[in-house]
């Protein structure tokens, strides 16, 4: 990779602006259209001069004969690294994000639900959540009523993670109704995962039929039907937000790019993939172009970032999927700030 230190400043106020116009407009960028906007007194002659020096250096490329620039890969990396000037999102910004967000009476995989689209939407990039596998051993379990035949479970692990989510009946019930079906369920957790228990209250309300209540039978069976992230055979990978990402297209090799990462981000691979990349991480991490190890696919991007609780364990990860040219300087707060409310709900 080239060496900032080798451009003089000149070069790097002329490679900064080329790449900001380039992330705005999409289109490769000339020597006229930069004497224009740079405000200093600089010909086009000269910029040009300079941009040749910078395409020598492998920082910018023309993608067309007699066309403007455009920065490489390894341009853009060098501009994220050492150039971008990063914004901050304002207190109402964080607000509105956090409020987006409602934890109370939703599953958890509602609200990676919405953060993915949330993210999406933010960003007009495809949004991204992915969580390990949870296998974790259960302490509690609960049901607790909300309306006739209205309910919500609670689930709480050995390692302290704890899921609410609401179940719904065809009749209704009661308080008395749900407190068996706790009791039922109690008896079974001990030292068990939740697809354990899920086998085993199915035997146990064969075996205990007769003795239980037909209601407290139909409580139990809706709301350990319910999927969810602390059952291990269940996969938290969400991607929302696709479409945003056709919105970027502007040529014929670009669509074929984007029907590439269409194609990726619908295989399970990508999941250890992503992983992978962050579990080690500190902070949000970017991957720019052919050479991000995730993709392979030039012309392609992805703003990621891990979500630890204390002890450094690692209990997933948000981010962004998008064209090489999004907006780094807004994108990576949000992911990060994204990445730090996942850290507070859990």
């Amino acid at each position: 990779m080239a060496n900032l230190s080798d451009i003089d400043k000149r070069a790097q106020d002329i490679f900064k602006r080329l790449v900001d116009v380039y992330i705005e407009t999409g289109e490769p960028v000339g020597s006229r259209t930069l004497s224009k906007t740079m405000g200093i007194s600089l010909s086009p002659a000269t910029i040009r001069n300079v941009m040749s020096d910078l395409e020598d250096a492998g920082l910018l490329y023309a993608p067309h004969i007699s066309a403007g620039r455009i920065p490489t890969n390894e341009g853009l990396q060098i501009f994220v690294q050492a150039l971008l000037e990063m914004g901050d999102l304002s207190v109402d910004e964080k607000d509105k994000i956090e409020h987006s967000l409602p934890i109370s009476g939703r599953s958890i995989q509602d609200m990676l639900e919405g953060i993915a689209h949330n993210l999406s939407g933010l960003t007009k990039c495809a949004g991204l959540v992915i969580a390990p596998k949870v296998d974790s051993k259960l302490k509690h379990m609960e049901f607790v009523y909300l309306a006739p035949k209205r309910a919500l479970i609670v689930i709480v692990t050995a390692d302290g993670f704890v899921e609410n989510r609401i179940i719904e009946t065809s009749v209704e019930i009661t308080p008395s109704i749900l407190s068996e079906a706790s009791n039922f369920l109690n008896h079974l957790i001990t030292d068990r995962t939740l697809t354990e228990v899920q086998q085993i209250v199915q035997k146990g309300m064969e075996a205990n039929r007769a003795h239980l209540n037909e209601l407290t039978i139909r409580v139990l069976e809706s709301g350990l039907a319910v999927k969810s992230c602390t059952d291990s055979n269940n996969e938290c990978y969400i991607v929302r937000g696709r479409s945003n990402l056709l919105s970027n297209v502007q040529r014929a090799d670009e669509l074929e790019q984007m029907r590439q990462l269409f194609n990726t981000l619908e295989t399970k691979e990508i999941i250890k993939q992503l992983l992978d990349l962050v579990i080690t991480a500190d902070g949000v991490q970017i991957f720019i172009g052919s050479e991000n190890s995730l993709f392979n696919i030039s012309g392609c991007s992805v703003v990621i970032s891990p979500c630890m609780v204390p002890g450094s364990k690692m209990i997933g990860a948000v981010g962004v999927v998008g064209p090489s040219r999004i907006n780094y300087g807004r994108i990576i707060p949000l992911v990060d700030f994204t990445a730090r409310i996942v850290e507070k709900m859990f």
